[in-house]
């Protein structure tokens, strides 16, 4: 029901707005460079398909998916093949098209499903960060916290939190009026592009999304750099082959961090109608991150590199 009355509010607003769809300028306006990206963005997402899956793969099918950073580190190769997907494929698209352009429902439903796909990938770093800090300052009591129950519940948490912000970003963007220029400055359909074509004041709107993005995406950066700092901090009395594994883990998170948050913090902080690199800085977090991740988390990453030695031989050879 939810999602039918949603749908039908798509279509009363759509009736309402003079804009019925909306035209990409892209990332460049040169044709010659729109196709050298557009086989270098290829070969990104088939990295990005490739490296994920062989995470997915590799964690699902040993005896990793049953330690609780495994099962997270699984949920977060899944939201990044999902992400990237609802953004790539419509990019390589615009890059070999003429004319780039969406209908004003898909490009609310891209709206809505990038923003909570990017919320629950937020959140499941979070709660990666949560699991190191517990099992490097509270070893002891790692396997009563960190349960499977709990792990369901902080993914849970994740997908409840995701959807929240963003469907609280789409009902405001629904209930802006559309009614001239339908150009937008961008390769995806994002708030702050969308409000520069917005016929009204929007101040308050700007505020609202800063704090619905901006705001949030720092609070919890910060929050994520103080429990790193707390478990370095916590290492000093570990023995010197303890504090070599844990380092080696943490500082893989913290790379993937900084890769996804910091272009974030650029893009949400500043309000709309800034002249800023936005949609360059953004194919960061869309296809840089994603595509890095697997490479982080299995080339830094000792027991994921013995596994796949142990295991992908033994599919090869089941399957000749």
């Amino acid at each position: 029901n939810f999602l039918f009355e949603l749908w039908t509010h798509l279509d009363l607003m759509e009736n309402q707005n003079n804009v019925t769809e909306f035209v990409f300028m892209g990332l460049w306006g040169s044709k010659q460079m729109e196709l050298l990206f557009f086989f270098l963005f290829l070969l990104c997402y088939l990295a990005i398909l490739m490296g994920n899956f062989i995470i997915l793969l590799t964690i699902t099918c040993s005896h990793l998916i049953e330690q609780p950073m495994y099962y997270f580190l699984c949920h977060l190769s899944l939201m990044d093949l999902c992400y990237t997907s609802t953004v790539v494929p419509r990019l390589l698209r615009d890059l070999g098209a003429a004319r780039k352009n969406i209908s004003y429902n898909n490009c609310m439903t891209q709206l809505f499903t990038a923003h909570l796909l990017a919320g629950v990938e937020i959140f499941i770093l979070v709660s990666m960060a949560f699991d190191r800090y517990v099992a490097i300052v509270k070893p002891l009591h790692y396997l009563v916290i960190m349960n499977r129950q709990r792990c369901n519940l902080l993914i849970f948490m994740a997908w409840g939190v995701g959807f929240w912000h963003s469907i609280a970003l789409l009902l405001v963007v629904l209930n802006l009026p559309f009614c001239g220029p339908n150009q937008i400055d961008h390769y995806l359909c994002d708030v702050k592009p969308l409000l520069k074509l917005v016929c009204k004041d929007i101040r308050i709107v700007n505020i609202l999304m800063i704090a619905n993005s901006g705001m949030v995406v720092v609070a919890v950066f910060l929050a994520l750099i103080i429990s790193y700092i707390l478990i370095l901090y916590n290492l000093r009395t570990h023995s010197s082959a303890g504090r070599h594994k844990a380092l080696s883990t943490c500082s893989s998170h913290i790379m993937v961090v900084v890769l996804f948050f910091v272009p974030c913090i650029y893009i949400y902080v500043l309000p709309a109608g800034s002249e800023n690199k936005d949609k360059e800085i953004s194919v960061f977090y869309t296809v840089i991150a994603p595509m890095l991740n697997p490479l982080i988390y299995t080339l830094r990453n000792m027991e994921m590199k013995i596994t796949m030695q142990k295991m992908w031989p033994k599919i090869a050879h089941s399957n000749f």
